[in-house]
Parts: structure tokens; C-alpha cells; sequence
């Protein structure tokens, strides 16, 4: 792979570019890019034209660049999250039509909790969760569950890096996120009561997959009055058990052992017959002979 003088790869910089983007900055000028990502304009200048190119990036009428549908395109190939995704959604949209605040599925990113669903009421609690947005695992209640499951290795290391305190409660000591963390794996939940706005408090419960394994996690962010968090939990609970019976019985209709490990495929929530049309589809397309001109 093609590496600049300091060393940093071709595809190091294209990546840093796209980096620039988030939920609260989704629109940058090639200034703006260049100065997030920490390189010249010059340079910025050339890898903006390369990914623009590819439909990585699209440029508006008003010079300012956002991130390219070729990005959504692939990320919807991607197994594993999103499948989980189509396979959890009623069973998100059931929580939150009793819970009707914040309802949401995360999945671990090294050491964040990365958002891939959720649904919310227009007058609901505060909440900083959006879809494919990222919070640190020590500081939310999902990340807190995801964290709790996750191996040995990946604890050490969250207990060895700095965390960030957005309250005066959320945890940041690594004494008591250990004691937390095994709290949890005995309780089979997380109650963070204003970890990330003083106002909101998160409660989560793992989801397991069909060998047992925690897939992911769901939680609720609702006011933080200090009602009683047993029903909001017993309703997690009951999604949550939703949510793995149809991941068995995804795999029950025929998924071999890899997709076990792998995780949910993409056509998860599309149906059989569905499925075999497009896969039908997809072989004329790769046997037909080329056309050459």
C-alpha cells in the first residue's frame, strides 16, 4: 500500500477525511475538512477530488461536501449489525409504544457502544444517542452492559484508559467501573442515572444471541425522577427475549454455523421467497457473458 512521506498510508488520509464527518458537523467545506482532519489544503484539496470521484463524498451547489450514498450502499451489505437490526425492530418499537421516551440497540466499537437503532417520543427526556453515533462504554448504560460481556482483554484496556466525565456521576474511577461491571453481569442490567445529562437516565439489558452469546444491548433513557426502574426493565426484558427468539429462529431456518459467528446476515426481515428471487437474480447476472466493445 502506497505510503506519504511520515509514513501514513493512501488509505490512512482518505479515511481521516471522511473521519471529518459527524451527526453535528454533516455538511464542511474543503477549509473546514482540511482543518478537522489535520491536513494541508493542498492535500485536502486532492483526496476530497478522489473520493468525490468514487461517490465516497458529493459536492453541493454551495461548495460544501457531505458524505456519499456509495457509503450507505455499503454499509447496507454489511452482516451482522444491520441484520440485528431488521430482526430487533418490532420488538424495539413494542418497548418504546409502553416505555415512550428513548428506546435503543447498541452494539460494542472497540471501546465505544455504537447506536444502530432507535426510537424516540418528540417530548421525550434528553438524550445524546444518535443512530450510528458512538459513546464511550464506560459512560452509558449500554456501553456499560456491552462492556460488562465483553472479554477479558477489552475490560482491561477500558479500565486502563482515560475516561471522560460528562456529570459528576458518571463513573470514572476504575475501581468502581470494575465493581459496577460485576454488579451487572449478576444483576443482568445497567441503571446509569444522569452518567451523561443530569436530567436522563439510562437503563439497559444484554441481548443474546442464539448460543447464549450477548449480541448487543438494549436500553431505555427516560427522566431521571427517581421512579422505579423495575418496569421499564421487565419491558427491556421482554424485548430482549423477543429479539433472541427470532435470532434462533433465524438460524433454526437454515443459517449454517458461520452465520452463527458472524452475526445476522443483511436479508434478515426479508422474506424466503424474497431472498431466493434476488440470490436467482444475482446468478443470471454473473452468468452472463460479457459484452465487450
Amino acid at each position: 500500500m502506497a505510503r506519504g512521506s511520515a509514513g501514513e498510508s493512501a488509505l490512512h488520509r482518505h479515511l481521516r477525511v471522511l473521519d471529518a464527518f459527524d451527526a453535528l458537523h454533516p455538511f464542511l467545506t474543503l477549509g473546514e475538512i482540511a482543518g478537522t482532519a489535520r491536513i494541508p489544503v493542498s492535500t485536502a484539496h486532492r483526496l476530497v477530488a478522489e473520493l468525490t470521484q468514487e461517490g465516497l463524498l458529493e459536492r453541493l451547489p454551495d461548495r460544501t461536501y457531505r458524505l456519499g450514498v456509495r457509503l450507505w450502499e455499503y454499509a447496507s451489505r454489511t452482516p451482522g449489525a444491520l441484520g440485528l437490526r431488521e430482526v430487533a425492530r418490532p420488538w424495539i418499537a413494542a418497548a418504546h409504544a409502553r416505555i415512550r421516551q428513548h428506546v435503543q440497540l447498541g452494539v460494542r466499537a472497540e471501546l465505544d457502544v455504537l447506536f444502530i437503532e432507535r426510537m424516540s417520543a418528540p417530548d421525550a427526556v434528553v438524550n445524546a444517542t444518535l443512530i450510528g453515533g458512538r459513546i464511550p462504554l464506560h459512560a452509558s448504560s449500554n456501553g456499560l452492559v456491552l462492556l460488562a460481556h465483553a472479554p477479558a482483554g477489552v475490560v482491561d484496556e477500558a479500565l486502563r484508559s482515560p475516561m471522560r466525565a460528562y456529570t459528576p456521576h458518571t463513573i470514572t474511577d476504575p475501581q468502581v467501573l470494575g465493581a459496577e461491571l460485576a454488579r451487572i453481569r449478576a444483576d443482568g442490567f445497567a441503571v446509569a442515572s444522569g452518567h451523561i445529562h443530569l436530567e436522563s437516565r439510562g437503563m439497559a439489558v444484554p441481548v443474546r444471541g442464539p448460543e447464549g452469546e450477548v449480541y448487543a444491548a438494549l436500553g431505555a433513557v427516560v427522566p431521571n425522577d427517581g421512579a422505579p426502574a423495575a418496569a421499564v426493565l421487565e419491558t427491556l426484558r421482554v424485548a430482549s427475549a423477543g429479539i433472541t427468539r427470532a435470532l434462533r429462529a433465524l438460524y433454526g431456518s437454515g443459517l449454517d454455523d458461520a452465520a452463527v459467528v458472524h452475526g445476522p446476515r443483511p436479508d434478515a426481515g426479508v422474506s424466503a421467497k424474497s431472498w431466493a428471487y434476488i440470490a436467482d437474480l444475482a446468478e443470471r447476472a454473473d452468468a452472463a457473458p460479457t459484452v465487450r466493445t
